[in-house]
């Protein structure tokens, strides 16, 4: 019974400590290239849209990315015909629990639960889509280091190719795919970018805001400290 309890007081230490040891890389920041959100978006649509949603997003909203709505009607609607509906999922969620097991989640603000979990939810995504490695063991044919026994395919391994995991537990990769590595990575970058974005598509906005108040409230603490300054001035 003493070890029992023992085993349950430092549960939690044993689990944080494990989950320390998970190394994340470092996603480039591009929330101010559009022409890199652009492409995230149509990384998004090609390739995760057909399982994963947004369905906080309206299309009508990548207007502020520096696309016009007949370049999202005809480059990024395949699943809506009117350009204020949401980017609903393609797939059936029945369909959708019998193929993969479990409805695969709608990535409206994946990014932003990830940060709550992990620290920085870019990171967590940019290396999670750089972690695939093949694994006949699993229904799908793939794992993940990052999140193990997931039960999403690597969807990008064409364009990754296929890694492996060496004898040392590292990825290896065993047979290139259309892009560099390099290449790749730019891609991962800007799809993770694009799932930053459409979790609060105003925080540049709120983040140049909140600067303002800022520079507003230093400007009127010197005009207040000089009139009280002014008022006082006879009394000392």
């Amino acid at each position: 019974m003493k070890k029992l309890l023992t085993a349950l007081l430092f549960a939690p230490l044993l689990a944080f400590a494990n989950g320390a040891e998970l190394h994340l890389d470092k996603a480039p920041d591009v929330q101010g290239d559009k022409a890199a959100l652009q492409n995230g978006a149509k990384l998004f649509v090609n390739y995760c849209l057909n399982c994963h949603g947004a369905s906080y997003v309206r299309y009508n909203r990548l207007t502020e990315l520096g696309l016009t709505e007949d370049q999202i009607k005809d480059n990024l609607m395949f699943t809506a015909e009117k350009i204020g509906e949401p980017m609903r999922v393609a797939i059936r969620s029945d369909e959708a629990k019998k193929w993969f097991g479990a409805t695969p989640p709608d990535l409206s603000v994946i990014a932003r639960s990830r940060a709550s979990e992990f620290g920085s939810g870019a990171d967590w995504l940019y290396t999670y889509l750089r972690s695939f490695y093949r694994d006949e063991n699993r229904p799908t044919g793939w794992n993940n280091v990052v999140f193990e026994n997931v039960g999403m395919p690597h969807i990008l391994y064409e364009l990754q190719g296929v890694q492996k995991l060496n004898a040392e537990h590292k990825l290896e990769l065993v047979t290139p795919g259309k892009l560099s590595a390099a290449e790749y990575d730019k891609q991962v970058a800007d799809l993770v970018g694009f799932l930053v974005w459409i979790g609060e598509p105003q925080a540049g906005f709120r983040k140049s805001l909140g600067l303002g108040v800022l520079a507003f409230l230093a400007v009127l603490f010197v005009l207040a400290y000089a009139l009280k300054r002014e008022y006082w001035k006879d009394v000392h």
